[in-house]
C-alpha cells in the first residue's frame, strides 16, 4: 500500500511538472518570441504589465509576446533557468534564444530587441 501511495504522489508531481509545456508552445513556432517570466505580486513584474500589453498591441501577428506567471507555472523556473524575476527572454524565428535580461525592461528596449530579431535573417 505504501508503494502504491508513493507511486501516485510521484506520478502527480511528474504530471504537474510537465503541465507547463503542454499549455503553450514557447517559443512560438516560426515567430520572434519575447517571454516575460514573473509574477503578479512583485513590483518590477507589475511594472512589466503595461509594457507587455503595449508590445502585444504593437507587434500583433509579427511577434509572440508571452507572460509566464511563475506562481501558476511552477516548472517555468526550471524550464527557463530563472534565477530572479522578472526575466525577459528573446527568441528568433528559429526558436533560438538570442538575449536575456533580468529585472524591469522598458518598452523601448524591448521593442529594439524585437525589431532586431524581426530584421535579422
Amino acid at each position: 500500500m505504501k508503494k502504491t501511495s508513493l507511486l501516485i504522489i510521484v506520478m502527480i508531481f511528474m504530471m504537474a511538472g510537465s503541465a507547463f509545456a503542454s499549455d503553450r508552445e514557447i517559443p512560438a513556432k516560426g515567430m520572434v518570441t519575447m517571454v516575460d517570466v514573473g509574477s503578479t505580486t512583485c513590483i518590477p513584474c507589475k511594472m512589466m504589465e503595461t509594457v507587455m500589453k503595449n508590445l502585444r498591441h504593437d507587434y500583433t501577428k509579427r511577434a509572440a509576446i508571452i507572460f509566464v506567471n511563475i506562481n501558476k507555472d511552477y516548472s517555468a523556473g526550471r524550464t527557463f533557468k530563472i534565477q530572479a524575476i522578472p526575466t525577459q527572454i528573446f527568441y528568433n524565428q528559429k526558436g533560438v534564444e538570442k538575449w536575456r535580461h533580468v529585472g524591469f525592461l522598458n518598452q523601448e528596449l524591448c521593442a529594439k530587441k524585437i525589431d532586431e530579431l524581426l530584421n535579422s535573417k
